[in-house]
């Protein structure tokens, strides 16, 4: 496998994934596995793949085209209102994911894209997205085991 850079392609590839939803989650106020949902295993499969030529685009277009594709409705989750602290960026939130997601689908030996459904239907998913707590900037490997035991250690 050709690698340019530190990380894999594919791991920056999970990382725009996430990021992605993150920007579209902000922009419709939808929970981030109501994202997954509305759009759904195939276009996330697709924005997996593509995102080494989405990433070419600016975010705000792609995420609208999404939106617009899947028909996301706006919701009334709104946690970056609700933050009473710094807000972290898509970007960062996206990283908290991608880490979190590779080590979930290496361990159970599941796709990316598995791994990553699972992940945002998750109890962890709502805790990472409280920016009002400390888990979306706490180590990699804690949230890791976190999840793996089902509840915050």
């Amino acid at each position: 496998m050709r690698r340019e850079g530190r990380e894999d392609p594919k791991d920056n590839d999970l990382f725009y994934t996430c990021s992605l939803i993150d920007y579209i989650a902000r922009k419709t106020k939808n929970k981030r596995s109501d994202v997954v949902d509305f759009l759904g295993k195939d276009r996330v499969e697709r924005i997996y793949e593509l995102a080494d030529v989405y990433h070419c685009d600016m975010i705000e277009r792609v995420s609208q085209d999404f939106i617009d594709e899947a028909r996301i409705p706006m919701g009334n989750f709104d946690n970056v209102g609700a933050c009473r602290y710094a807000i972290p960026t898509y970007w960062d939130i996206g990283k908290v994911y991608k880490r979190l997601i590779k080590s979930v689908a290496e361990t159970k030996n599941i796709s990316i894209v598995d791994a990553l459904i699972e992940v945002y239907h998750s109890f962890i998913s709502a805790k990472i997205d409280d920016y009002n707590s400390s888990v979306y900037y706490e180590n990699p490997s804690y949230i890791y085991e976190s999840y793996m035991e089902n509840k915050m250690l």
